[in-house]
């Protein structure tokens, strides 16, 4: 069930906004402390947060996916495969296409995050009250709905 935009009160709509920004601040500082160590950037963990639910994706795939052209997605390859988190692989049916799949160093590297950011929102969670947590559970599926 959807609902309109009337029905939602600017007041939820507020504080679902600076529930995001808190928890994208909180989540990226940890994330950078975490990334530093391991030289990864964020455009690169994220692509690696993309491999992770694919088998593999192609160039154009990885452009699209991150709003960068394809020289810029190769940029970003050639140093996570230097990394050891990804590798290039031949499609079978044509050995022209390139396709890029995570590597289970990067595979660690993503399980080890999401691990650290589901921590970090459990532990902001656990600090809501009945209202907060019922104005982030209906966002959630609203978000999930979406994606479908």
């Amino acid at each position: 069930m959807k609902t309109s935009p009337s029905k939602t009160s600017p007041i939820d709509t507020d504080r679902l906004a600076d529930f995001v920004l808190f928890t994208q601040r909180s989540c990226i500082l940890n994330l950078s402390g975490e990334l530093s160590r391991g030289s990864v950037s964020f455009p690169q963990f994220f692509l690696l947060a993309y491999l992770s639910s694919e088998e593999y994706l192609t160039m154009s795939d990885i452009a699209k996916k991150m709003g960068h052209s394809t020289a810029a997605a190769t940029g970003l390859v050639d140093r996570l495969e230097k990394l050891k988190y990804v590798e290039r692989v031949h499609a079978a049916e044509d050995r022209r296409k390139i396709m890029v799949r995570i590597t289970s160093k990067g595979t660690e590297l993503v399980a080890h995050m999401r691990s650290e950011i589901a921590t970090n929102l459990s532990d902001i969670m656990s600090e809501m009250d009945n209202d907060e947590a019922d104005t982030f559970d209906h966002a959630n599926r609203a978000i999930q709905a979406r994606e479908v």
